[in-house]
């Protein structure tokens, strides 16, 4: 199957959907495809970690990979904001996609989602961490430092660009909405970090794997970010299908994941290098998102 697969951009929309609320787990209208449809083409969606047509690069040797693996042609879909993904996901536009942690949970509720492999990072294993950055030159230096300063969220279902940097606001009695100055989302990761290295923002919050891999290509240095703060680890971003797909096509994407290590280094690197493997993840892994974002009372239809 050489050849087949297609880079399709796919509009973000606009809004999270009034139904993503958390405290309405449970009670969710889907509209994805009958099961037991036959699948004609797989198409996968990608969260925006870094520009468009840098991810749509990462994502290409995966695609053909999972041709190979599937025979089935691969379509590309890169939203402009993880809503986007979801919303594609939701409609049955969407069969399989690598999801943040927060992202992954509103998915499993309003998207008929179920996680199946998780990334296995060098250095890090299947987890990650949250970080606050500044500019060297800002004189913040802690977290309560951030207080009346400008600063920037990533996206409002990121898990270490909002999730978390909230929780640990909270635990340390600072609300960003009331405390600091303004607050923005960049819409990506590197966006916000390089909103902190070109001074739009005061301060940032951001991955480490993102800024790792900014380092790694030289597009910010020790001179441009400085980190204040780092989270506990976190459970790290799954790849999740439809829950109707066919079995037996859960069965190749399943076996292709596990595989991938051994039989094509180079699809390993559709979100960011260091990924050594994948392993198998359930859906009780995140149950740990899901604790966090009910005692933030987090209501995205808000954002």
């Amino acid at each position: 199957m050489k050849g087949w697969f297609r880079i399709v951009p796919f509009v973000g929309v606009a809004i999270l959907l009034a139904a993503l609320m958390l405290s309405g787990c449970g009670g969710s209208t889907q509209t994805a495809k009958p099961a037991g449809q036959e699948i004609k083409v797989l198409r996968i969606g990608a969260i925006p970690a870094e520009d468009a047509q840098k991810t749509r690069e990462n994502y290409t040797p995966l695609a053909k990979y999972l041709e190979k693996k599937t025979g089935l042609p691969v379509e590309i879909f890169v939203a402009t904001d993880y809503s986007g993904v979801i919303e594609a996901m939701r409609s049955g536009k969407l069969d399989i996609a690598m999801f943040g942690p927060f992202s992954y949970i509103l998915a499993a509720d309003k998207a008929n989602a179920e996680a199946f492999a998780i990334e296995n990072r060098a250095g890090s294993g299947t987890s990650y961490r949250s970080l606050v950055i500044t500019h060297p030159d800002s004189g913040l230096n802690k977290l309560e430092d951030v207080k009346g300063h400008t600063y920037a969220f990533v996206d409002p279902a990121s898990t270490s660009g909002n999730l978390i940097p909230r929780s640990f606001y909270k635990k340390n009695n600072i609300d960003p909405d009331k405390d600091f100055k303004s607050v923005m989302y960049a819409g990506g990761h590197d966006a916000a970090a390089l909103a902190v290295k070109n001074r739009k923002v005061d301060a940032a919050s951001m991955d480490d794997i993102t800024l790792g891999n900014m380092k790694a290509k030289g597009l910010v240095t020790d001179q441009d970010i400085k980190v204040i703060y780092q989270s506990e680890p976190i459970p790290g971003s799954p790849w999740a299908w439809r829950k109707d797909l066919p079995d037996d096509l859960k069965n190749k994407l399943k076996d292709a994941f596990m595989n991938v290590a051994k039989e094509d280094k180079a699809a390993l690197k559709a979100y960011g290098g260091n990924v050594e493997s994948y392993e198998v993840v359930q859906d009780a892994t995140y149950n740990v998102i899901r604790d966090t974002a009910k005692i933030l009372n987090l209501d995205l239809s808000k954002k």
